[in-house]
C-alpha cells in the first residue's frame, strides 16, 4: 500500500514536471537577423508559478514564454531557480519593453518593468546581450499576432 502511494505521488510529480507545449519564437535583431528560440509555454497559473524553478540547465536558444493573457504588470523572481536567466518583458504588440539581464539565481528580489506586458520570455543569463537583443525589438510569435518568418536569415 505504501509503495502504491509513493508511486502515485511520483507519477503526479512526473506529470507536473514534464515540459509543457513547445513552440518556436523569433526575435528580429537590429540588422534584420532573426534569432530563433524553442520555448516552453507557461499559460496556466500553475505553470506560470512554477516557471523554470529547480532547473539547473537551459539549452542555448531555448527558454520559457510566460503568457499572461491580458497585459498586466508582471512581477518575476528567481526563488528556487539555480541558474541565471535573462527576463525579456514583451508588450501585446510583440515589442520588447524591458530586459532584466543575468537575474541572480535563488534571489527573492522582485523583478518588474512596472508597465503592463502580455508576456515574459526567460532565456539563459547573458544570451540576450550576446545576441544584442534590446528593448524596442519585435518578437514574432502567434501570441502577439506577429508571423514567424521562414527567412534564410534566421539564426538557430
Amino acid at each position: 500500500m505504501r509503495f502504491t502511494i509513493i508511486l502515485c505521488g511520483f507519477l503526479l510529480f512526473l506529470g507536473a514536471a514534464i515540459a509543457q507545449d513547445t513552440t518556436t519564437l523569433q526575435i528580429e535583431g537590429t540588422e534584420g537577423t532573426l534569432h530563433k528560440f524553442t520555448v516552453e509555454v507557461a499559460n496556466t497559473p500553475e505553470l506560470i508559478e512554477r516557471g523554470l524553478m529547480e532547473r539547473d540547465s537551459l539549452a542555448p536558444m531555448s527558454g520559457m514564454l510566460f503568457d499572461y493573457g491580458d497585459a498586466q504588470i508582471a512581477t518575476m523572481w528567481m526563488k528556487n531557480t539555480p541558474l541565471s536567466l535573462d527576463m525579456i518583458f514583451i508588450s501585446s504588440s510583440g515589442h520588447i519593453v524591458a530586459i532584466a539581464r543575468n537575474a541572480v539565481p535563488q534571489s527573492e528580489r522582485k523583478i518588474s518593468p512596472d508597465v503592463p506586458v502580455k508576456a515574459v520570455l526567460e532565456i539563459s543569463g547573458g544570451e540576450s546581450q550576446l545576441l544584442n537583443i534590446q528593448p524596442g525589438l519585435i518578437v514574432h510569435h502567434e501570441l502577439f499576432g506577429t508571423e514567424i518568418s521562414a527567412s534564410p536569415q534566421a539564426e538557430e
